[in-house]
């Protein structure tokens, strides 16, 4: 539930580093009003709700030690069924409707670290009062009982006030098998994952909790920094949502740091994945056209491309646009009889891309499209030559093979911070100065 989300967030704070954040995350009002609201809708199978009512409750913040949970003049209504049995002779059943009125209740949640750093969660301080229960039975012997009904209405009152610190108790107690199973690091793939440890303390209001994550995305099993740093930024005054997420530029541009790092950013292109209706083909005679020399010294030879990249791509954000930078260079072999390649070009590529984001199920997904490309000789094996010439072949190449593999990858979407059983709700994303900003409500099943 949230509040077993709000619990681990703030229970990551042990591991604050004073790095500014790569991600933030931002709870509020209307986020909280959902934690304890849903706190309440644990209710067994064979009880119905009939009406509840929180007037007057609150989830905080206590510094330095966990979370308050207090409710007063609530009330709620049940419907359900009973049974009597008592040996062979007396056997009766039917229903009960059961009114609670002017509850209350004040919680004190501790959240520390157990032994391998993991949070846990205990209840410090519990109190708890009930002003009166009603019940009315139907069916069997109801009749019966309903002559009694003060007397077991009291009983009951004195009986459910004794119980529900134990319970509350019993279930704070019971998340942290669920704890246990925490995990600050999101895979994203055989390169990468992603960390979401806490990196600062949050800042606690009247209305919302912010929380600042790492977001930063590390080869696997090989922490290194990226040679760049977080910027501060601040997330916008807005509360129409349950949560609003914000990842920065750094976290972006760390997964380019990975991916270059790890040579996941290098592709060898062959002819057969050229389109079959495009007359630019990779062989000696299409680039013989083009390039005289390569004709005569490689004839009637295919041809194959080593694109990789030769520095990590740079993501740029600007409101309402996402632009990707990449330097490359492009490597030209001719396919000898035997299958060795023999160079003839290398070429420094630049391109531009525009990137689309969206949200999808808990990752953040994409697509990208061609902007433009300009190329320049960087060696060559076979004399000089206009590389003005080869733009179509290489746009082509660009348009029809590399975007397409790149929007493949970015597809499959990259982790956002998530905890438990957590479903996005009515996502909303904007690009602004430096960051992505999610705006969502969010929904917890189980």
């Amino acid at each position: 539930m949230f509040l077993w989300c709000v619990l681990v967030l703030v229970s990551l704070l042990s591991v604050a580093t004073g790095t500014s954040a790569g991600v933030k995350a931002r709870i509020t009002q209307k986020g909280l009003e959902y934690a304890y609201s849903k706190s309440f809708s644990d209710i067994p199978d064979r009880m119905q709700i009939v009406n509840l009512g929180l007037p007057k409750s609150a989830l905080r913040l206590v510094p330095g030690t966990g979370v308050m949970l207090s409710v007063g003049d609530a009330y709620i209504s049940l419907r359900g069924n009973w049974r009597v049995k008592y040996s062979w002779i007396i056997k009766a059943s039917g229903s009960f409707e059961l009114a609670v009125s002017e509850l209350a209740i004040s919680t004190t949640i501790a959240v520390k670290s157990d032994v391998t750093g993991r949070p846990t969660v205990s209840v410090t301080k519990c109190e708890a009062t009930v002003g009166s229960v009603k019940v009315r039975f139907h069916g069997g012997a109801s009749w019966l009982y309903n002559l009694f009904d003060s007397f077991i209405n009291k009983d009951l009152r004195n009986a459910l006030q004794k119980q529900i610190c134990p319970l509350v108790t019993a279930s704070i107690a019971e998340m942290n098998k669920t704890l246990k199973t925490l995990n600050v690091l999101a895979k994203v793939d055989q390169y990468a994952e992603l960390e979401y440890s806490m990196v600062e303390s949050p800042v606690i209001s009247n209305a919302m909790i912010d929380l600042g994550l790492k977001g930063e995305f590390f080869n696997i099993g090989q922490h290194e920094e990226p040679p760049f740093s977080p910027r501060p930024f601040l997330l916008p005054s807005q509360d129409t949502n349950m949560l609003y997420i914000g990842v920065s530029a750094f976290s972006i541009n760390s997964a380019g740091f990975v991916y270059h790092r790890a040579g996941a950013l290098r592709l060898y292109i062959t002819d057969g994945m050229i389109p079959s209706g495009s007359l630019n083909r990779l062989n000696t005679k299409t680039f013989g056209k083009f390039i005289p020399q390569i004709a005569k010294m490689s004839p009637g030879l295919m041809m194959k491309l080593l694109v990789e990249t030769v520095k990590e791509p740079i993501i740029t954000l600007e409101p309402n646009n996402m632009t990707v930078q990449a330097s490359s260079k492009v490597t030209a072999y001719a396919i000898q009889p035997n299958s060795i390649l023999s160079p003839l070009f290398v070429l420094k590529l630049e391109a531009s891309v525009s990137a689309h984001i969206y949200v999808t199920g808990l990752k953040l997904a994409g697509h990208v499209t061609l902007n433009k490309i300009d190329m320049s000789l960087a060696e060559s094996y076979v004399g000089p030559f206009q590389v003005k010439s080869l733009e179509d072949i290489f746009t082509t190449v660009v348009k029809d093979v590399i975007i397409p593999k790149v929007n493949a990858g970015v597809k499959e979407g990259y982790p956002l911070p998530a905890i438990g059983k957590m479903q996005l709700v009515k996502s909303q994303l904007q690009v602004l100065k430096d960051y992505l900003l999610i705006g969502t409500d969010v929904k917890f099943t189980g």
